[in-house]
């Protein structure tokens, strides 16, 4: 059999795994760009949702935009 390459060398994987080895936070925000994963696109997403339902109930509470 024919062992393949592997698609990083070996020591640039090591220098990686002991970067994300060093550094004491939970697992989904070690990389570099996980905060605007994990926290600012679900806080847009919760503060876009809050204002369409306010937007929604104060519409119906005044008889607002209603479809005829």
């Amino acid at each position: 059999m024919v062992e393949e390459p592997p698609f990083r060398p070996r020591e640039k994987l090591i220098e990686k795994q002991k970067m994300f080895q060093s550094i004491h936070k939970p697992t989904y925000l070690k990389g570099p760009m996980d905060k605007i994963t994990s926290i600012a696109i679900p806080i847009a997403l919760a503060g876009s949702s809050i204002y369409l339902i306010g937007r929604g109930i104060y519409n119906m509470s005044h008889g607002i935009g209603k479809k005829e």
